[in-house]
């Protein structure tokens, strides 16, 4: 024995009738006798391990329904903010596109409206303006004048010269004082415009022409152009007419009872005839 070791204790051994056994003894009866196996434990058997395998299974599967319906739960709230989330994007993007974005405006003229066309407006036609009548000369009056003027009117549109023209205004004068004048003796005189009347035979207009003597009708005979053109055509006629003196020209063409009356008006019928050219 080490020194170190223990002493050797005496082992005593008790026999399960509880009489102390020597180990010497039983080591002996181990020997002898064959030691009964030793017993398998519950989980050793198949069957066991079968129903415990089938409860682990079954437990496992509690766990997992537990925790499915934990992750479920935890999940929910996750799954409705997302639905939330999703909705007011869908709502958002609704109300962007329904206000969209402000568009510069554009000036919008507004469409005239229609106006009643003025209706035309009936212009009276312009009548012609008459001529400023002449102003009066030597001693004459408006009436005078104005016949004067139409004499005068006559022998330019026939383009006879001055002297013609004073010498059928000098005749006018001696005839008719220039006035158009009708005829007691012919009452179909009166029908027409005229400015006095007279009493020699049928003589009647400014230069006292008979309708009996070829010089046209009294209606021709009342109107001062007329009887104008016609003293003035039967001028022509005379041969040198231009040369003779005024009272021979005028008694040429009236053929009249008193020939030198007629060269009294000659100054006046000059100065007359240079108002009117």
């Amino acid at each position: 024995m080490h020194p170190d070791h223990p002493p050797q204790q005496n082992l005593t051994v008790t026999c399960v009738c509880g009489q102390p056994m020597d180990p010497t003894s039983a080591e002996r009866r181990n020997g002898r006798h064959r030691v009964a196996p030793p017993r398998r434990g519950p989980l050793t058997s198949t069957p066991a391990r079968i129903a415990l395998a089938a409860g682990v299974i079954c437990c496992l599967g509690v766990i997992g329904v537990v925790g499915a319906r934990d992750n479920g739960q935890r999940h929910e709230p996750v799954h409705e903010a997302l639905a939330d989330r999703a909705v007011a994007e869908q709502r958002a993007s609704r109300d962007f596109t329904r206000t969209s974005p402000p568009v510069a405006a554009v000036p919008v003229t507004p469409s005239p409206t229609a106006t009643p066309s003025p209706k035309p407006t009936r212009q009276a036609t312009k009548k012609p303006s008459r001529p400023a009548r002449p102003r009066p000369v030597a001693g004459l009056d408006q009436r005078q004048m104005d016949n004067a003027k139409v004499i005068v009117d006559a022998g330019r549109a026939m383009n006879l010269p001055r002297r013609a023209l004073v010498v059928a205004v000098a005749t006018a004068m001696q005839e008719s004082n220039l006035y158009n004048l009708a005829s007691d003796v012919l009452p179909e005189s009166y029908n027409y415009p005229h400015q006095g009347s007279g009493s020699d035979h049928d003589s009647v207009g400014l230069f006292q022409q008979r309708p009996s003597s070829g010089w046209g009708t009294v209606a021709e005979l009342m109107q001062p152009a007329y009887a104008a053109r016609a003293f003035f055509a039967a001028l022509a006629e005379v041969p040198g007419w231009a040369d003779l003196s005024l009272t021979e020209a005028a008694q040429a063409v009236q053929v009249s009872a008193y020939p030198d009356a007629y060269a009294q008006h000659e100054e006046r019928a000059t100065t007359v005839v240079a108002a009117l050219v």
